[in-house]
Parts: structure tokens; sequence; C-alpha cells
């Protein structure tokens, strides 16, 4: 686990706009599929569940901007006790582009975000 993705390999892209051939594998990374949404539109390489966060984390946080860290630290360790479901997506990401695919409202604070940060940060966001 000693090679580096590099940054620009890991996009982010709500499930709301549509594909572009430079996103490369589009994963979406919610746990519930996004509202009124086909799914050709979105035009999937992977539905990854395992790698959503926790309905319970889900629902505790609640986009709110206050919880964020927390969010992000909680969401990391979550991540860390199932390491194949990560590690595939890691993978991906360094022989080419994926683009993470979420549905939420906020486009600085969500799962995505948290999980570009993850896969971006040796040791997968050490923040504990």
């Amino acid at each position: 686990m000693d090679k580096i993705i590099p940054p620009h390999h890991v996009r982010i892209k709500r499930a709301y706009e549509p594909p572009v051939s430079e996103d490369g594998a589009r994963i979406l990374i919610d746990r519930l599929w996004p509202r009124g949404v086909k799914k050709e539109a979105l035009a999937l390489a992977e539905w990854s569940k395992a790698l959503a966060p926790s309905t319970a984390l889900r629902q505790w946080f609640k986009h709110d901007p206050a919880l964020w860290e927390e969010f992000r630290r909680r969401y990391a360790a979550e991540l860390r006790q199932q390491p194949e479901a990560w590690e595939a997506l890691r993978q991906r990401a360094l022989h080419g582009v994926v683009t993470l695919v979420y549905s939420a409202q906020d486009e600085a604070v969500n799962n995505a975000v948290a999980m570009r940060g993850f896969l971006l940060q040796r040791g997968g966001l050490d923040v504990d």
C-alpha cells in the first residue's frame, strides 16, 4: 500500500449531473439509490454499498456541517473495518480515473468528499 493515488484520478460528481467520458469508472458510493434517477442515466461501473456510510452513521450525520470532522473520523473507522472493499477502489484509482458518485445536496460536506480524502491520504485519514 505504498503507492500514492494521483489526486486527479479521484473525482467527485453528484448523481444528478450527466456522465461524461472523462469520468472514468463511475462508482456510486451511497447506500440508497438516488431519487428519480434511472439506472441507465448514471452509467455506473459499480454500485458499492459497502463503501457507503452505515445507515446509523448517515442518520446521525444528517449532512450537518457542524458534525463534518467527526463524521469523517467515524466514516474512516468504518472503512478501516472492511479493507477489501476500499482496497478494490484504491487499486482502480491507482490505474485510472474513478468518479465517486453521490446524491447529497451539499457538494462540500458529503461521503464522496470524505471518501476521496480517505483514498488520497496515506493510511486512510489517520485523524483518530
